[in-house]
């Protein structure tokens, strides 16, 4: 839908405000903020209200580069987002989406206009997000991992060296691979710009428990270093 001077400002328009409808018809009829339960509001969100958000999102999604578009839509999100965190209204939509683990609609338009465009052959560029990744058959780390202090000089089959780093040029993280004292490989990876430091710290220690698990054989000793205070204190806790 395109507005009489070829902006897609009607379109925002007219589905934040189809959506709200959505979502407060569904406050009046199923009385909405107490009887269901957040798994069920995030099924109602992802199965009905993002779709509508999502609609035609490859081809307007440079028009939520301006603030007045993107908070119409930001707007949206936050309704639904109370209901689900069962919060105060004077909460930020930011806090919102960490408390229920939606990812914020601006980054999620233009994650699914990006994956669109590669899909489809049209850009020859990597994926610049991290995929939802599911790990399967993975032990408790209570049973199979320590976490030491120092650096281990005990016989290990693998010494896995990560980092990683937020800068002006762009958010990252490097791995490299050691065999019995010999460098064998290196990984790099590059992640969406509003990705935290915390985030590539932690994403390449999960990119090297990934590379460990394809192609290593279980039963091997292999000890993975890091620099981030944070993240092994999330480890621990």
């Amino acid at each position: 839908m395109l507005g009489s001077n070829l902006s897609f400002k009607d379109h925002i328009i007219y589905t934040a405000e189809n959506c709200s409808k959505l979502i407060f018809a569904l406050a009046r009829s199923a009385k909405l903020n107490w009887e269901l339960g957040c798994a069920t509001l995030k099924t109602i969100y992802t199965g009905a209200i993002l779709p509508l958000l999502l609609y035609g999102a490859p081809i307007w999604v440079s028009a939520i580069k301006k603030a007045s578009y993107k908070q119409q839509i930001i707007r949206v999100q936050r309704l639904i987002n109370i209901r689900i965190a069962k919060d105060y209204r004077t909460v930020s939509n930011e806090a919102l989406c960490m408390i229920t683990g939606l990812t914020p609609i601006d980054i999620k338009i233009e994650e699914f206009a990006s994956l669109f465009q590669i899909t489809k052959g049209r850009t020859k560029e990597e994926l610049p997000f991290g995929l939802d990744t599911r790990i399967k058959h993975w032990p408790h780390l209570a049973f199979s991992i320590s976490l030491l202090k120092e650096r281990n000089y005990e016989d290990n089959d693998l010494e896995i060296f990560t980092d990683g780093s937020k800068t002006k040029q762009g958010v990252g993280a490097g791995v490299a691979i050691y065999r019995r004292g010999t460098h064998t490989r290196s990984l790099k990876y590059r992640f969406h710009d509003k990705c935290t430091n915390n985030q590539a710290e932690q994403m390449a220690i999960l990119k090297s428990l990934l590379h460990v698990t394809k192609e290593h054989s279980p039963n091997k000793t292999v000890t993975i270093y890091t620099d981030s205070q944070t993240t092994l204190n999330s480890l621990t806790n």
